[in-house]
């Protein structure tokens, strides 16, 4: 039975911490394989799995220390049928993918959750095609149809919720908070910005937001952004109004660079943690309804450990 599918303890209020950037850590740090980008390949093995505890473990010290929540993420960003397919993966391969991902994050939460620290299990989802390229658009429906096997199968584990994370143009956005929807799923939409604070399609996210919202009838439980550097998109979130009230998450990266130039980098930038974290400070500070606070490319747990000191610590 999902503990908290009816009731996401974040709308409510408190801070909520994620962890960082996954891929980058596990590549860069750990120096550990990961063909296609994708976490999930972690999960076939144990050493893998072993790795995975071990990396959020980082993280859940961090939650406790703090006395804060955490949305706990699954390593299945990359586990949809396109991405899947090309390291070999069937679809009945993937669902088994995603439930093992669920299934480890329930065990992770019984070992740690207490009152102070409640623990929200997360489905993570990500695009069908590039992150940064919107090379493939595809309609709504399309996307209703893409990513309902990924939903449906969290749906049927102790999932709290999905978060669809680095999503490029709106048409994917409404077709997989439909496929939530029809799922009775609760979904969060993370999209993804430019240098400008655009989506790679031009639409601002002001745009990307209302359209979505308006498709669906307010079914995302909110917006997040990621996958973007605070100083691309603080200029972004304005001018005030509803929108802006539904995003309630930030997994910026620690880098300062273009989504072409992290493609062309074959060197981690890991940006500076203290930096970022007053970054994090002033964004809460303007919007105090900001409260999922997590990392993306070149961060780790360093990051959300200054993330914490400058927006918990007076």
């Amino acid at each position: 039975m999902p503990k908290y599918r009816h009731n996401l303890p974040q709308i409510s209020g408190g801070t909520f911490i994620s962890d960082g950037g996954m891929e980058t850590t596990f590549i860069f740090h750990h120096g550990i394989e990961l063909p296609e980008f994708a976490a999930f390949v972690l999960l076939k093995t144990e050493s893998g799995i072993k790795s995975l505890e071990r990396y959020y473990g980082d993280y859940t010290a961090i939650a406790q220390r703090y006395q804060v929540g955490f949305v706990l993420d699954t390593p299945t960003w990359r586990a949809n049928r396109d991405w899947g397919s090309k390291l070999g993966f069937s679809e009945q391969d993937l669902a088994q993918v995603n439930q093992r991902a669920v299934e480890l994050l329930l065990d992770i939460r019984d070992s740690i959750e207490t009152d102070a620290t409640c623990v929200v299990i997360n489905g993570a989802i990500g695009p069908q095609a590039d992150g940064y390229v919107p090379s493939n658009i595809m309609t709504t429906e399309e996307a209703t149809a893409y990513h309902l096997a990924q939903i449906k199968t969290f749906a049927q584990t102790e999932a709290d919720m999905v978060t669809a994370y680095t999503l490029n143009y709106v048409e994917e956005a409404i077709g997989l908070a439909l496929a939530a929807q029809s799922c009775n799923m609760p979904v969060a939409i993370s999209f993804t910005v430019e240098t400008d604070g655009k989506l790679p399609t031009g639409d601002t996210l002001q745009q990307a937001i209302e359209r979505t919202d308006e498709a669906t009838g307010d079914y995302p439980a909110y917006y997040m952004i990621n996958c973007a550097h605070p100083l691309h998109f603080q200029q972004s979130l304005a001018p005030d109004g509803k929108w802006l009230a539904r995003i309630r998450g930030i997994k910026a990266n620690a880098s300062q660079k273009s989504h072409a130039e992290l493609n062309e980098s074959t060197e981690l930038d890991a940006g500076n943690p203290v930096e970022l974290g007053t970054y994090y400070r002033t964004l809460k500070n303007q919007f105090n309804h900001l409260n999922v606070l997590g990392g993306c490319c070149g961060t780790d747990h360093r990051h959300i450990e200054e993330i914490c000191k400058s927006t918990l610590v007076s």
